[in-house]
């Protein structure tokens, strides 16, 4: 087995080298709970991406958002923005409020609402708009270190990422992941990993982190031997399986093999994780309301059939959530085929971009303030 090395990210120690991906409405603080505690508290967890003007204007829905849990080390949050000048005094809050240990720049969100106002993954095309928003950052998180994700770039005629990895080199970011997809591609098709080894030897001076068709361990182990990047981010795999970050410290440390929870130990899964979001929220409903999203994905592969699933999909309670599980074949093994993709598939999709966005890469005109917008992307 190949030993890998802990990841540094700044002052902190990520070992394994293993991050949880920011996914919105998704890794909140609930679902980092599950991921941490199934993990024995390894590895790195970010939060949903924040959006750096809600944040500054202390918007009710963002300030909940950035709660962590007191057991959570180091307190990671990804900000979204697109102006300097804001994504600056965003990051002077975290650092004198002691909001968070370590903040990631979200560079590859390919969702409409985020790229046709300059946002995500279409902003590296800007290289100098780019290069102000990471110099803002760094100059104003003392000693926090300060890192990004981003995608290869906007489609196959557009490719960013090694100039955008030479930019962030420069303004003193601390490390760089990268979605081996184009924001065209959004979760369609297969992840490049050619170009997360390539952007490992265009910049190596800074960890790289490989990100895109983690589906299991042995996925993860096998991206680092053959991109050399220092680490993983994981996202659609864990999707209904917060286990799986027990799998990778495992596959890691080489101290065993992949979870194969029963039905019957699913079930208690999802019903804890509905009881922490309704304590989260502050509402038992409202909290198995939110929860509907992950039903499909923990049941995959499950023989549950659809007028159960139907009814599950429209609890209100955790007793109801409870009892509708507790009628199902509770004592079936974990199925076949349960492993593999989940989670969003669709890709060659038109990126929105705003208008003229990709006549001039120098020109940063058409950036307007309205790109602040109180919204989150994945």
């Amino acid at each position: 087995m190949t030993a890998f090395s802990p990841l540094p990210i700044g002052p902190h120690t990520v070992q394994p080298p293993v991050v949880l991906a920011p996914m919105a409405g998704i890794t909140n603080a609930p679902f980092r709970t599950l991921c941490r505690e199934f993990s024995g508290g390894k590895g790195l967890f970010v939060s949903e991406m924040i959006t750096t003007r809600a944040l500054v204007e202390r918007n009710e829905k963002t300030m909940q958002l950035i709660h962590f849990d007191a057991s959570e080390t180091p307190r990671s949050i990804q900000l979204y923005g697109v102006d300097p000048v804001t994504v600056g005094k965003a990051v002077r809050m975290i650092v004198d409020e002691d909001l968070a240990d370590h903040i990631d720049l979200n560079f590859g969100c390919p969702v409409p609402k985020v790229t046709r106002k300059g946002g995500g993954s279409a902003l590296p095309f800007k290289r100098p708009l780019l290069r102000a928003i990471l110099h803002e950052a760094v100059a104003n998180a003392g000693d926090l270190p300060v890192t990004m994700k981003m995608r290869k770039g906007i489609d196959d005629d557009h490719i960013t990422y090694l100039d955008a990895g030479r930019i962030a080199v420069e303004e003193g970011v601390t490390a760089i992941a990268l979605h081996g997809r184009t924001a065209a591609q959004h979760y369609g098709g297969t992840a490049d990993w050619d170009a997360i080894a390539r952007l490992k030897e265009h910049v190596p001076e800074i960890p790289v982190l490989g990100n895109g068709d983690i589906w299991s361990a042995d996925d993860a182990l096998r991206m680092m031997r053959e991109t050399g990047c220092d680490g993983v981010v994981v996202g659609r795999g864990c999707l209904g399986r917060p286990w799986l970050f027990g799998d990778l410290v495992a596959a890691f440390e080489g101290t065993g093999g992949a979870a194969a929870p029963t039905l019957r130990e699913v079930a208690d899964v999802m019903v804890r994780h509905a009881r922490l979001l309704g304590e989260w929220i502050g509402d038992e409903s409202r909290g198995v309301v939110d929860f509907r999203k992950h039903v499909a994905w923990y049941l995959k592969g499950f023989a549950v059939g659809s007028e159960m699933r139907k009814r599950l999909a429209v609890t209100s309670s955790l007793d109801e959530l409870s009892a509708q599980l507790s009628e199902l074949d509770l004592d079936q093994p974990w199925p076949a085929g349960a492993d593999g993709p989940r989670g969003r598939t669709s890709g060659n999709n038109r990126v929105v971009l705003p208008d003229g966005w990709l006549k001039d890469p120098y020109d940063c005109a058409s950036v307007s303030a309205d790109a602040e917008l109180d919204t989150s992307g994945g």
